[in-house]
Parts: structure tokens; sequence; C-alpha cells
């Protein structure tokens, strides 16, 4: 364990993979790709707030954020759930993660936390682990004794260059796509928005604004200023969600990929200086959350687990545990070297046994990308015996 960005932090590191887990919430940051190469490569944020003194009652979430978490009840969480109030995103992300077992192996490595969750009944584990030579992370949080339906979700948010349109974003086929049902941020918070509120989004490149122009959600950073948020919800039919960035100037992609049964839609948060107060202050700026999930956007759990405007659409919104309170919620997420010409994500799929995946360019140039696929469904990994 060390102190980064304020933090106490668990480390594993591959020769593709050097990453860090906090204690405190869970938070996978910094991740460093490639990182004995000459060109490294950091796509997550880290809050420029990490290593200053901020008010004691700050979340703990808040205090943290940085890269990607699992939220055990995804959202603000504002309605008691069984006469209980769970933190912003839940237990996972704001609670103490405690050391299980770490192992290295062969193959590559891994380590388990653990967590128990008071308000939400029962336990989670979480395993992360590299493979040699995938630039890849591989988590699965196990969920056992809860007493009532999830909203689970990732977190993951990441830093763009500091170039209007610097990256592209793509997502797996979608049927649904909304905006936030009131603006996220307003004068009287302290903040500006700019999407048109409970405005349903027919292309993700002509999203609706309060002053009847469209914006580009997929070209990022752009519209400084503002916070925004929307919802694009997987088509039933897809057998592989993912979501992706691809920074052609940086010559790469990031990538995470899922299970559109377990997590059904991917909440996206635009963050570019839009929220004034402390400790956000203007200057959270570039930072887009690709937020792979399951819910009625970041409403939290008593919202997301009721009849709700996308429930009504058919969207699942909550998942129910199996026997025991179990439920396991498997994740892969990861970057891809890309060369001149590779503009957007146009599709990622399994290829060649499920050993790899072909992510190909709306130009048409395929990449491919060594990723054990059938860990989303089987939780396991060649090689490792993860407990």
């Amino acid at each position: 364990m060390q102190r980064i960005h304020g933090q106490d932090s668990f480390l594993l590191k591959s020769g593709s993979v050097e990453l860090a887990i906090t204690r405190l919430g869970g938070h996978l940051g910094p991740v460093t790709f490639f990182p004995d190469s000459p060109r490294p490569l950091q796509p997550y944020a880290i809050a420029p707030w990490a290593e200053e003194t901020i008010p004691p009652d700050t979340p703990a979430l808040i205090k943290v954020l940085r890269g990607d978490f699992f939220c055990s009840a995804f959202g603000a969480n504002a309605e008691l759930v069984r006469g209980r109030k769970l933190p912003l995103h839940g237990e996972t992300a704001n609670g103490v993660w405690e050391p299980i077992t770490q192992r290295e192996e062969q193959s590559g490595c891994w380590f388990k936390l653990g967590m128990d969750l008071p308000l939400q009944g029962g336990r989670c584990e979480a395993t992360t682990a590299v493979l040699k030579d995938h630039s890849i992370i591989y988590q699965r949080h196990d969920l056992m004794g809860l007493t009532g339906p999830i909203n689970p979700g990732h977190h993951a948010t990441l830093a763009f260059p500091n170039r209007q349109g610097a990256g592209r974003l793509s997502v797996s086929r979608w049927q649904l796509a909304r905006t936030y049902f009131e603006p996220v941020e307003t004068a009287e918070s302290g903040g500006r928005s700019r999407l048109l509120a409970d405005a349903e989004i027919r292309d993700l490149q002509a999203a609706p604004c309060v002053d009847g122009s469209t914006i580009d959600l997929t070209s990022y950073p752009g519209r400084r200023g503002f916070e925004d948020v929307a919802m694009v919800c997987a088509d039933p039919q897809v057998e592989l969600g993912w979501s992706a960035v691809a920074f052609p100037e940086q010559r790469y992609v990031w990538f995470a990929l899922r299970d559109p049964r377990q997590l059904t839609c991917t909440l996206l948060w635009f963050s570019n200086g839009g929220r004034d107060y402390a400790p956000w202050n203007g200057r959270h700026v570039n930072v887009m959350g690709i937020e792979d999930m399951t819910g009625y956007f970041q409403t939290g759990l008593a919202t997301s687990s009721r009849a709700n405007a996308l429930s009504a659409r058919g969207v699942p919104t909550y998942l129910e545990p199996g026997a025991g309170g179990q439920l396991s919620i498997t994740y892969i997420q990861g970057v891809a070297r890309i060369p001149a010409g590779f503009d957007r994500v146009a599709d990622i799929q399994p290829h060649r046994n499920s050993r790899s995946v072909r992510i190909v360019s709306e130009s048409a140039i395929p990449v491919d990308v060594p990723c054990q696929v059938d860990f989303l469904t089987s939780g396991r990994l060649p090689g490792m015996e993860l407990s």
C-alpha cells in the first residue's frame, strides 16, 4: 500500500498495466497503461482537490474522486431505502476496503478486497486482475447477503486533452437515449447546464439544448462552463455491450466491455467547469464520465427499484439478487494503440475464440487486442485460481 494523490492505495502491476485502488471508496486510479514504454497512457481523471484539505463533512466519494469505482447503489440516494440513508453511489464507493488475498501467477496477478454493507445488508468482495501482455483490467464484484434489489454500476471518468473535440465517443447499439429529467445544475445551485431537460435524443450527434440548438455529445471536450448528463440505454438484443473513446492524436482507444443484461445503460456525465461551488470551483474540466450502470439516471436505489420513466419504456433499472442475496458483476476496461487514420470506434466484437477483441473504426481500420472476453460470463481467467 502507498499514499497516492492523497489516498492510501493498493497497487497492482504487470508489464502492460500499473494501477492503484484506494482503500477508501475503492476508486481505481491512477492507472498507467504500457508504463515502461516511451509513450505511457493515463486516461483516467483525478479530481484537482485530491491532495487539498476540504471540509470534513464532504462525502468520502467526493474527497477521493478519481478513475473508476463500483457503485452498490448508483446515484444520489436522496430517498431512504427501507428506512436507511445510503451514501452517494452507495457504500462501496465510500466505505473502507480491507485486503483479503493477493496472488502472483505465471499468467498475471490479482488481489481481492472486501467490505461489509451494513446499510444494504450483506457484503461485497472485489477481485481485480491483470494478465501478462493484456492492456486490460478485469474486475468482478461479488455481492452476497443482499436484502433487496440493487442498481449497480461502474463510474469511469476520463481526462480529455485540453483541445475541443480531442476525444470521440462511441457506444454499442442502443434503443433509447434521453437527457436528465431536470437541469443538472442551475444558477440557484451554483452551476449551469446546457442540455434541454427531459428530452429524447434521437441522434447522439444532435442532442437538444435549452436555447433550441443542438450539440454533438460524441465530440469532447466542448461546452466549457457546463455540467450535463445524458442516458443511453442498450438494445436488449446486443450480446456484448461496449463504450469507447478514440483519441486519434494520442493514437489510442479507451474501451469498456460489459454484459448488457447486468449493466443495461450508460450514463454520460459531461463535467466541464459547470459547478462553481466547493470543492469544484469551476476547475473540474475536460472530464467525461462513461458510467455503465443499471438504474434510473443518477437518482439512486429507491427510485430505480420502482416504476419510472425508463422502466415504462422497457429498460430494466434494477437487478434482483439470486439465492442467498448473491449477485456478481463483471467488467472489463482497457486501452488499445491505434494507427493513423483511425477516427472513431464503429464496433467491438470478440475475435479468435474470445481471446481477443477486434475494434473497428468508422474508417474501416481493424485493431486486434488481447482480451479474455468470456470473463464477462464466467468470472474466470486462464491460469488464475480466482477464489
